[in-house]
């Protein structure tokens, strides 16, 4: 009877130990959802210390909101665009290097990604309720201020400004990037090893999944409705960023517009590339790629990719096909049959 009494105990004890072991499992999840920098973000950390690393990483995005939004008057950058013709501008650590990172892909894109390009975005308006299509003079007057070059830089000083008047910056092209990568960092010096930073697309998948499996994102299918994918693609420690004609556009006479303005043109990008993913080290280096080389044309973008260390990407054109570059290619699952893959050699060249 004391035998079967003490069994009993145990199994009561070890069945104590194992809830009590989900429970602090479950707790050291956390997910943090909040808006900035013009899209809803999402946090999520696993570990102890999870909760306390994403208060700091919202308020460090909030940060960079404050310090870089084209939307915001007291911005550095609303601050800069002020002054443009004038004088230069003082600015935080965080901006001047974003600048600065900023034209160095503006230099590597030919120019297809230029953050010189807000007085032409402005005439379009799509994704507004103000949507049109502007005059060819409109656009033409317009893109006399569209250049990347004339942004100046003052390293001694930390002061950006422009060379002409009504000339605007507007890092909504890269700024997200920049943030992924702060919000990593705060992670990791909060000793945080597995998470997930989803900032409106901008993904970041940090470390391996609680499992021990690597994190699965989906590429979205860019000719169908939100959360519809093309293919899954598998990764540890990388940054996803996609540039896509299904983000925001406007319908007219029965032609879809997207918002992807080609600097050199002044309109909607026509480069047969309907969706561009980067996969990198740094999301601000996706970031700063992904719009460029939607906008060059795939011959130019698989090129470009090519020639940068630790850069992969996935382009699907408006054919239906899909090219993935080598590096990605044993981690890249197609599971669209809508869908075909390039299986041209020179993808797999190093």
């Amino acid at each position: 009877m004391n035998i079967l009494l003490l069994i009993i105990i145990l199994a009561l004890i070890i069945m104590l130990i194992l809830i009590v072991r989900t429970d602090k499992s479950k707790k050291r999840q956390f997910v943090k959802e909040f808006y900035s920098l013009g899209t809803t973000m999402t946090l999520m950390v696993n570990g102890k210390k999870g909760e306390k690393a994403l208060d700091e990483a919202m308020k460090k995005v909030m940060n960079i909101d404050d310090k870089m939004s084209v939307f915001k008057d007291y911005s550095e950058i609303s601050k800069i665009n002020k002054n443009a013709g004038g004088k230069l501008q003082i600015v935080s650590e965080d901006t001047y290097f974003v600048i600065k990172k900023a034209i160095e892909f503006c230099h590597l894109s030919q120019g297809t990604f230029d953050i010189t390009i807000r007085p032409i975005v402005g005439l379009w308006g799509i994704g507004s309720d103000n949507a049109r299509i502007p005059s060819q003079i409109e656009i033409d007057n317009k893109l006399k201020l569209i250049n990347y070059k004339d942004v100046v830089l003052d390293e001694n000083s930390n002061s950006v400004g422009l060379k002409y008047k009504n000339q605007e910056i507007d890092l909504g092209g890269i700024a997200k990037g920049y943030a992924a990568d702060q919000v990593k960092n705060i992670f990791l010096n909060r000793g945080i090893k597995s998470a997930l930073i989803n900032l409106g697309g901008n993904v970041f998948a940090m470390g391996e999944k609680t499992n021990g499996d690597k994190w699965k994102i989906g590429i979205q299918n860019p000719l169908s409705p939100r959360g519809e994918f093309v293919g899954i693609i598998s990764i540890i420690n990388k940054s996803v960023v996609t540039s896509g004609n299904y983000e925001r556009y406007f319908d007219v006479e029965g032609k879809r517009l997207q918002h992807i303005i080609d600097p050199r043109t002044g309109f909607p990008s026509e480069s047969k590339i309907i969706s561009a993913t980067i996969i990198s080290d740094l999301s601000i280096d996706g970031d700063g790629l992904s719009t460029g080389v939607y906008i060059l044309g795939l011959d130019k973008a698989l090129s470009l990719i090519k020639s940068l260390d630790g850069i992969e990407a996935i382009f699907i054109t408006e054919d239906k096909k899909i090219s993935v570059t080598a590096g990605m290619k044993d981690n890249f699952k197609l599971c669209n049959e809508e869908f075909i893959l390039d299986k041209r050699s020179d993808l797999n060249e190093n």
